[in-house]
């Protein structure tokens, strides 16, 4: 589940979403502050999510949102096919909520209502980075110190993920690829454009046909199977960002 708000990055006003997973029985939960709900964004939380509770849960029941959800008629439904691959990487079966049923949905609305009351409310961060850090350590140290909503037996969500992770299934070998690749062509300038910034390439690949592939972290550009660019991702808008050897080399 996602919500979202704003957050300055530098000069540049960035959506503000936060991803939340809640599991049924212990009520533990997983969550993260992004600055977008892409797929890839998507993708890359359910990955750290299952690695924060060690295993994954056999079914995930989502909304109908469209990174998930394309198309739905009666009880057919046309699943997203990157999120049906996540799926299939981790042996999961992804179930979409019934329209106009939203108590199916109540332990993560809640939980969201949770966040945004207990930790978010008058929090003062830095940065998202800050940000999430701070949201980590509360999880930790409070949202999973709480006893679990309506046990009887008044056990701590902690001990309570103990006990429930003896039933997820095991984490594969490898994490699931989330990065986004897609096809690139600059124009005349030696740049190619992402996300309303632009990245320097070598001036010899001037309107070739190229590969972008984009991290978290990182924006790569490749010519075929080689690298041929390498830059930090800025979340600002309107920037230009350069590689030294890049604009160098158009002086020789």
């Amino acid at each position: 589940k996602t919500a979202s708000g704003k957050i300055a990055i530098g000069a540049t006003q960035r959506a503000l979403s936060l991803f939340v997973m809640v599991l049924g029985f212990c009520r533990a939960l997983w969550a993260r502050f992004v600055l977008d709900q892409s797929m890839e964004s998507l993708l890359r939380c359910h990955a750290s999510a299952f690695e924060s509770f060690g295993g994954v849960p056999r079914t995930i029941l989502y909304d109908n949102m469209k990174s998930v959800v394309l198309e739905r008629v009666g009880e057919h439904v046309h699943f997203h096919p990157r999120l049906l691959e996540l799926a299939g990487h981790y042996h999961f079966f992804p179930r979409p909520c019934a329209p106009y049923r939203g108590n199916e949905k109540g332990k993560v609305e809640r939980a969201i209502q949770y966040v945004r009351r207990s930790f978010f409310e008058a929090r003062r961060f830095s940065s998202l980075e800050d940000l999430n850090r701070q949201l980590e350590e509360w999880i930790h140290d409070v949202a999973h110190a709480r006893v679990v909503p309506g046990d009887p037996e008044q056990r701590l969500v902690r001990d309570a993920l103990a006990e429930e992770r003896s039933v997820l299934l095991p984490l594969p070998q490898h994490r699931f690829e989330s990065d986004l690749v897609q096809p690139v062509r600059s124009g005349k300038r030696p740049y190619v454009r992402f996300d309303g910034n632009e990245y320097s390439i070598p001036h010899t690949l001037v309107k070739k046909p190229l590969t972008l592939v984009v991290s978290e972290r990182e924006v790569r550009v490749l010519d075929g199977p080689n690298e041929v660019a390498l830059h930090p991702r800025c979340y600002e808008r309107h920037r230009v960002v350069e590689d030294r050897e890049h604009v160098e080399a158009l002086g020789k």
